[in-house]
């Protein structure tokens, strides 16, 4: 978690180590944010974990360990930070969620699961709170080139280690934060940052459902024949 102290020279970075999954310490290390100039403008939940692995696999303490970070440790960061956002009357809460919090994926289901579960919190969250000139917006990306990938937990809970394609040729990140910023800018609620493809299978999945499942039966046929020629 990173804030700004002012200083006669300029804004210095006041970087605070964070464990999501330690929602005890959360409250605590809130009001160190917060006691570094006394509020917080925008609170950008961007701390996540991913994973790889069939739902047979995939041990349940994958799930806890995904939905700990992804889910619990966002919620009770915004729940330690907003009450002093409602009681200034201003301020920006933005979810990085993804596209899977959207659509389910194959293979990917601890993750995806923790997403969906991000974009309803937020979701909810956004009515409640826009009496009181809180903005909330759910930001969800496709693939961007970064370390979720190598990172992310297989079956096991062990590091997959691996930088998948779609991961390598993804969007740059910093054209993403862009994206961020002029979200929070234009208090947009919902924001997908994703090629069109992507955006074509979220509406396909309201629009047209039983072709999305067609569409992800096949993805899923050929992820598992690539891993077995892996294998």
């Amino acid at each position: 978690m990173m804030a700004l102290d002012q200083t006669p020279t300029g804004n210095v970075p006041s970087i605070l180590q964070l464990d999501l999954a330690d929602l005890k310490t959360i409250p605590d290390k809130a009001k160190a944010a917060l006691d570094v100039h006394g509020h917080i403008d925008i609170l950008i939940n961007n701390g996540g974990i991913s994973t790889r692995g069939d739902v047979l696999e995939t041990d349940v303490q994958v799930h806890v360990k995904v939905m700990m970070v992804n889910y619990f440790g966002q919620v009770a960061l915004t729940k330690a930070i907003l009450p002093s956002m409602i009681d200034r009357k201003e301020g920006s809460i933005v979810a990085i969620s993804s596209v899977q919090g959207k659509i389910g994926i194959p293979f990917r289901s601890a993750y995806s699961a923790s997403k969906h579960a991000t974009q309803a919190f937020y979701d909810c969250l956004l009515s409640e709170v826009s009496h009181s000139n809180v903005h909330v917006c759910v930001v969800s990306p496709g693939y961007i080139r970064t370390n979720l990938s190598i990172n992310a937990l297989t079956g096991s809970g062990a590091t997959y280690g691996v930088t998948d394609e779609t991961t390598a040729t993804g969007m740059d990140p910093n054209e993403a934060a862009e994206t961020v910023v002029e979200a929070v800018i234009e208090r947009r609620w919902d924001v997908v940052v994703a090629s069109v493809a992507p955006r074509l299978v979220i509406l396909l999945r309201v629009l047209f459902p039983w072709l999305y499942f067609i569409i992800m039966i096949g993805r899923a046929k050929r992820l598992r024949h690539q891993q077995s020629v892996r294998t």
